[in-house]
């Protein structure tokens, strides 16, 4: 008897969704400044957590002003991942990078929701059809 042969899982497509909250615009210029480094090190830090594979990122800081209470959002990241898990890891990283002296974490300054699918592919039966 042979063992089965595991059927490798698809991953996730996540769309993380980057709200600005009004601390940042309140925050002082060098506040700001810590703020921007503690995202920089967000955004790096999805992409190197295991399995993830980031598709693109958008800003919409252009076409809107001000801070982002829920839709539309002020910026998008959108991702393969592996597993909820890493999903939540990708979540916590708000909750735990320390901006400037550590006295605040990321999330002071800007909130994320995660909505989580697959990817959109049309099925081959509709493709014959066509």
């Amino acid at each position: 008897m042979s063992t089965p042969t595991p059927t490798p899982t698809k991953p996730l497509r996540t769309l993380f969704c980057i709200g600005v909250n009004q601390n940042f615009f309140d925050a002082t210029a060098d506040e700001a400044k810590a703020v921007w480094l503690a995202f920089g090190r967000m955004m790096n830090g999805i992409g190197e957590l295991p399995g993830v594979h980031v598709l693109g990122n958008m800003d919409d800081d252009q076409s809107m002003v001000g801070p982002s209470v829920g839709w539309p959002w002020t910026c998008y990241v959108l991702a393969d991942v592996p597993d909820l898990a890493t999903v939540h890891a990708a979540c916590n990283l708000f909750r735990t990078l320390p901006v400037g002296d550590g006295a605040y974490k990321l999330w002071k300054y800007c909130r994320v929701e995660a909505r989580v699918g697959r990817e959109l592919v049309v099925p081959p039966s509709v493709q014959a059809a066509a």
